[in-house]
C-alpha cells in the first residue's frame, strides 16, 4: 500500500493543476435506432465526449453491462439485441458514478490515470483520488444469483439521475423506485436485461440504531 501511495503521489505531482469549469454537467439523452436485431446509439460519440472519456472505454463498459456484443461505427455504437433508451440511460448513469463522479466533492471534473497498474480516478476540482474497482467481465454467475419474480433483501447504495435507487448483487445493477440511499429494502425483480435488473419495492426495513 505504501508503494502504491508513493507512486500515486509521484504521478499526481506531474499533472497540471486543473480546476472545475463550473459548467453544468448535462449528458445528452441517448438517441436510439433499431436496425433489424441490433440497437444503434446514434449520439454515442457526443455522450463519450461529454463524459470526457475515451469512447472505447465507455463502449466496453456498455457491452459488459448489457451482456452482448457490438461495434463502433464512426460516431455511433451498435449493440446486438434490442434495448430501450431507459436501459441505456441507467447504464450511462452507472458509468458516471463509477468512472466520472468524484466521491468527495461530487463533481464530474475528473480523469482516469494508472498508478502501479491500478486505475485511479483523480478529481481536478478538489484534488481527491480513489482507486477504481473494475468489475470482472465474463465471470460465470450461478443461475440462482438473481431471478425474475423472486424477492431479495438489498441495501440501496446510490440514487440514479432519474431518481431510482441503485443496488448491487453479484454482476447485477438493480434499480428500485421510491427509495433513497441507505434504505434497507425487500424487493421483487420484475425484469432482467443483461446485467441490469428492474425491481419493485415490497417493503422498507427499519434499521435499529445502537444506543
Amino acid at each position: 500500500m505504501n508503494d502504491y501511495l508513493a507512486d500515486l503521489d509521484r504521478a499526481l505531482s506531474k499533472l497540471p493543476e486543473i480546476k472545475g469549469s463550473g459548467e453544468r454537467f448535462v449528458v445528452p439523452e441517448p438517441r436510439l435506432l433499431t436496425e433489424g436485431k441490433t440497437t444503434v446509439l446514434e449520439n454515442f460519440a457526443a455522450i463519450a465526449d461529454k463524459l470526457n472519456r475515451e469512447p472505447e472505454h465507455v463502449f466496453k463498459f456498455l457491452l459488459r453491462e448489457l451482456g452482448t456484443a457490438g461495434k463502433l461505427e464512426g460516431s455511433r455504437a451498435v449493440f446486438h439485441g434490442k434495448f430501450t433508451s431507459g436501459v441505456i440511460s441507467e447504464l450511462i448513469d452507472a458509468y458516471i458514478q463509477e468512472y466520472v463522479t468524484c466521491s468527495e466533492c461530487g463533481r464530474p471534473d475528473t480523469h482516469l490515470i494508472k498508478v502501479d497498474r491500478i486505475l485511479t480516478l483523480r478529481c481536478d476540482a478538489c484534488g481527491a483520488h480513489r482507486p477504481v474497482t473494475k468489475r470482472q467481465a465474463g465471470v460465470i454467475i450461478k443461475e440462482e444469483a438473481l431471478k425474475e419474480g423472486e424477492t431479495y433483501d438489498i441495501m440501496i447504495a446510490a440514487v440514479g439521475r432519474k431518481g431510482d435507487g441503485i443496488a448491487k448483487k453479484d454482476k447485477y445493477t438493480i434499480y428500485v423506485p421510491g427509495v433513497v440511499k441507505g434504505d434497507s429494502v425487500k424487493i421483487k425483480i420484475k425484469k432482467i436485461t443483461g446485467n441490469l435488473a428492474f425491481a419493485e419495492l415490497i417493503e422498507k426495513k427499519v434499521i435499529e440504531k445502537k444506543a
